[in-house]
């Protein structure tokens, strides 16, 4: 019942009556309503023929009548239950319906304190989706076709094997953030967990369906949307390659720095927060992300910023969806910065004893502020694994061996290139090949992009697995950790190899493991980690989290700051739809599924 405007203030006798009538309560209503009078006009109004005095009056007898027979029906229940305990639960049930818990006042959220979440994958729910699914996205984009759910359950280079339960129940495909907001809707309103995808090149468990549910393909969003040449940034869509976006922004004499591995798409990219060859002189992603579109847990729709180079405008919302895993939303379009291409690129290759010799040379190198693009590691075993792949159009020394990328003007090529051939001699490096033209550099970079590859190339059997680890460490570093995990290595008697962006201390190993030998391989990543960890290193440089590195989070960055983590978790995905079971844990562990330290 909509208050009048206007009104005579309640008498004194009024307000004395209600109050005997029905408590302390009424009385602050009612002289809520007063000083409300008290602020406008003191005259007489009249709504629909009845007077405020009439309203009121109306009003409290129609809720005190409520009120008795809410208290009746209870008391009849009561009566008509067999037994006290019936009744007890009635009455429990009446003060559970009308109280409710008071909301937590701490700032984290310790693992200790949740309660895991309750979806609904039920046959019944998921079927009733397919169909609200189907009406927002078209029938031809719904999909529950046992191949493709196996392909969108994880991949074989990841380091993590799905089980049998870890698949989605269908695979939907937007075609614009509309869309995506209205598919969150449905699994808001429905409680069905979601697992995004874009290029599936991620190694560390990031799209394993751990709840089942859906999984939203943004095949269908791989859009450059704009390019603003004079402000040199271009927004493209999730499912945009960064190898294709190059492909584009060369013919504007532009590129995008961030150079994962080949397939990777802007979605995972963004999600990841990952780097590649590139990152010593161009930075990570982080660095590169100006703005993201984003829809919630809820469906909502969120643009972290304008396009503005540098702004002071609240939170950095930004930065904390780049590394968040698809699990505090799902970005739909990104505002990536694009620089110019250098006039001028050169790449060169040399060999060393042994692997600490080039470790060493990369600190060298370092510390002499010389600004090449980048600088690679490949140990011994990486290149006998390309001979023996044959996947580059060369013949390799089979030794630990640093790869040089060099951009600039052709008067800077040429300095950088000289002043590195030094420190590499004083380093002792055997060999010294730089590139004369362009096919000579793709040539001599082959070998870093086909890196992965030629190790997998190298399985005994089909069913055999591949680890690649990944950590990072302050570049001082650098030398004691790579000899110490090459000699790990050696006498594990596993098969493996060394390759990683060194410039910014970070390496990976690529470990080749049958089924029998998991426990093995674990054991392997796990004393690397601590062995980074030990050395005021990170866990993962630029894999991510994902499934394998979550447990880890605590001893690098503390409980608190993992409790921390969860906070912002649960604060935007109460629900916990988004990615479940990634970054940080959202449910206590079973007993024994976590590594010692």
């Amino acid at each position: 019942m909509a208050l009048p405007q206007r009104a005579h203030a309640p008498s004194k006798a009024l307000l004395s009556a209600l109050a005997r009538r029905n408590g302390a309560s009424t009385l602050r209503r009612v002289t809520f309503s007063q000083r409300r009078w008290e602020s406008t006009e003191q005259k007489q109004l009249e709504e629909n023929g009845r007077s405020f005095k009439g309203q009121l009056y109306e009003s409290t007898a129609a809720r005190l009548q409520r009120e008795r027979a809410e208290r009746q029906r209870f008391a009849k229940l009561r009566n008509e239950s067999s037994g006290g305990r019936n009744a007890a639960i009635t009455f429990g049930y009446y003060l559970g319906s009308t109280s409710y818990p008071p909301p937590s006042t701490a700032s984290t959220t310790p693992l200790g304190t949740t309660k895991p979440p309750r979806h609904d994958i039920s046959g019944s729910n998921m079927e009733a989706a397919w169909a609200d699914f189907v009406a927002v996205v078209g029938k031809d984009n719904v999909s529950t076709v046992p191949e493709n759910l196996d392909h969108h359950a994880g991949s074989n280079f990841s380091s993590h094997i799905s089980k049998e339960d870890e698949r989605p129940f269908m695979i939907v495909y937007p075609e614009s953030t509309e869309e995506v907001s209205a598919i969150m809707k449905i699994c808001h309103s429905r409680r069905i967990p979601v697992t995004g995808y874009s290029g599936g090149t991620s190694l560390e468990g990031h799209f394993a369906s751990t709840r089942g549910g859906v999984c939203i393909d943004f095949a269908r969003m791989s859009k450059i949307l704009k390019l603003h040449k004079e402000d040199m940034d271009v927004v493209v869509q999730p499912a945009v390659g960064w190898e294709m976006l190059n492909a584009e922004l060369e013919k504007d004499n532009l590129f995008f720095p961030p150079d994962p591995g080949p397939g990777a798409m802007i979605g995972g990219m963004v999600g990841t927060g990952c780097s590649g060859t590139n990152a010593y002189r161009y930075g990570t992603m982080r660095e590169w992300v100006l703005s993201l579109t984003v829809v919630l847990a809820d469906g909502t729709v969120i643009k972290t910023r304008q396009r503005p180079r540098k702004s002071s405008a609240g939170y950095d919302l930004t930065k904390m969806f780049i590394g968040s895993e698809g699990t505090l939303g799902l970005v739909t379009e990104a505002t990536l910065k694009v620089t110019t291409k250098p006039s001028a690129e050169s790449v060169a290759v040399c060999s060393f004893g042994s692997i600490k010799q080039a470790a060493d040379c990369v600190a060298r190198v370092v510390s002499a502020g010389i600004p090449i693009a980048a600088i690679e590691i490949l140990d011994d075993n990486q290149m006998h694994c390309l001979n023996e792949s044959g996947m580059t159009d060369r013949k390799w020394a089979v030794e630990p061996s640093l790869f040089f990328k060099f951009a600039g003007t052709p008067a800077g090529v040429k300095e950088q290139i000289s002043m590195v051939q030094k420190l590499a001699k004083a380093a002792g490096s055997k060999t010294f090949e730089f590139a004369k033209n362009a096919a000579e550099q793709v040539d001599l970079w082959s070998a870093r992009k086909e890196a992965l590859w030629s190790v997998m190339a190298m399985k005994e059997n089909e069913t055999d697995h591949v680890w690649t680890g990944d950590v990072a460490v302050p570049i001082s570093r650098l030398p004691d950790i790579i000899n110490e995990t090459k000699d790990d290595l050696s006498k594990s008697g596993l098969f493996a190899a060394i390759v990683g962006h060194v410039g910014d201390g970070n390496f990976h190993t690529i470990l080749l493991y049958n089924d029998k030998q998991r426990k093995q391989a674990e054991d392997l990543v796990h004393r690397m980690i601590k062995r980074a960890v030990s050395m005021e290193g990170t866990v993962t440089g630029e894999h991510g989290v994902g499934l394998v590195k979550r447990d880890y989070l605590n001893h690098e960055l503390g409980e608190s700051t993992v409790d921390a983590m969860r906070q912002l978790k649960l604060a935007f995905d109460p629900l916990c739809l988004l990615n479940c079971d990634k970054v940080v844990r959202v449910e206590k562990p079973k007993a024994g599924e976590v590594e010692k330290w």
